[in-house]
């Protein structure tokens, strides 16, 4: 027998009879079970996007292990680029110095990446700054590893035909000069013979009878022959290879072809008194990549180191030159 279920009536201050059929029980049913659903919604929601799962937990984990990595990699990288930097200056000031090699200039040691995006695939990613900053300071190393190996097997190379750069090298003077009494006027700026200006003296003047032996300084090829009645006159130059040439002015008579190899101390021509000149001399000239340089500085295979030290005195206090 069902129990009967009674409630207070204020009003009437009597108990009424409460019903408790089917649809008395049926909206108890719906009243729990939205109850019901409203909490379990409420525990899933805080499960979600409140509690971290297991799962997300060794993720975090695994990702604050994997920011720490790229910062410990960030930071070795620029260990890397300083080492790297001082090897590029032992390169440029040291090795390349020695070989007489072209420098590598930092536009392109320091060269980037031009064009379309390299790093676009990275920007979706968590710590995306962090990531596209490391893969570019990487992709920096690796291009100037690059451009180093690169420097260094030319340099490698250079080794290697040392023993050639050195019978290439201007060596010697190119007259007959043991007392040195030859010697007239240095490189430098110098009174000019004719018209009596100051001027930048790019060379040596030998002065010398006309028909004295003229020798090749180094060995190398014969690229030019002229002859003029102004400038130099009759003068040849030699391309020595590694960046050397020398060139040898106011000749009388030449003793080569153009194009002939030629070997240190071999007869290339005759002093003479030809083009701009105010009497029988040789006038001489070392250009390093086409820049001249004081040719004094490479007279050290037929020079004492007295010898030397006083042909820098007798050709920088000649105030004139002969041409």
């Amino acid at each position: 027998m069902s129990k009967v279920k009674y409630r207070y009536n204020p009003e009437t201050l009597s108990y009424d009879r409460i019903e408790t059929g089917f649809r008395y029980y049926l909206s108890k049913i719906f009243t729990y079970s939205l109850f019901s659903a409203v909490l379990g919604f409420g525990y899933f929601f805080a499960y979600v996007y409140l509690i971290d799962s297991p799962r997300e937990i060794k993720l975090e984990r695994e990702n604050s292990r994997l920011l720490s990595h790229y910062e410990i990699m960030a930071s070795k990288l620029d260990q890397v680029q300083t080492v790297l930097d001082d090897i590029q200056m032992r390169d440029e000031n040291v090795y390349r110095v020695i070989f007489n090699a072209d420098s590598i200039p930092n536009a392109v040691r320091q060269a980037g990446f031009g064009g379309v995006n390299r790093y676009k695939y990275l920007e979706d990613m968590d710590n995306a700054e962090l990531v596209i900053k490391t893969a570019k300071k990487l992709d920096g190393v690796m291009k100037r590893l690059y451009v180093q190996s690169k420097s260094f097997d030319e340099i490698i190379d250079l080794t290697k035909r040392k023993e050639e750069m050195l019978s290439c090298i201007p060596a010697i003077q190119p007259i007959s000069n043991k007392d040195l009494r030859r010697t007239a006027s240095g490189f430098g700026w110098r009174t000019d013979p004719i018209y009596k200006t100051q001027r930048f003296h790019e060379g040596l003047d030998f002065s010398a009878p006309e028909g004295t032996e003229i020798y090749a300084t180094g060995d190398g090829v014969v690229t030019m022959m002229r002859a003029s009645t102004i400038g130099y006159g009759k003068y040849l130059r030699i391309d020595h290879g590694f960046g050397y040439m020398t060139v040898y002015a106011h000749m009388s008579k030449f003793n080569v072809k153009q194009g002939q190899k030629v070997k240190r101390g071999d007869v290339i021509g005759y002093v003479g008194n030809t083009g701009k000149s105010t009497g029988p001399h040789l006038h001489y000239e070392v250009r390093i990549k086409n820049k001249p340089v004081n040719p004094t500085h490479y007279f050290f295979q037929d020079l004492t180191t007295e010898q030397y030290e006083e042909m820098i005195h007798i050709s920088s206090n000649s105030n004139r030159t002969f041409d």
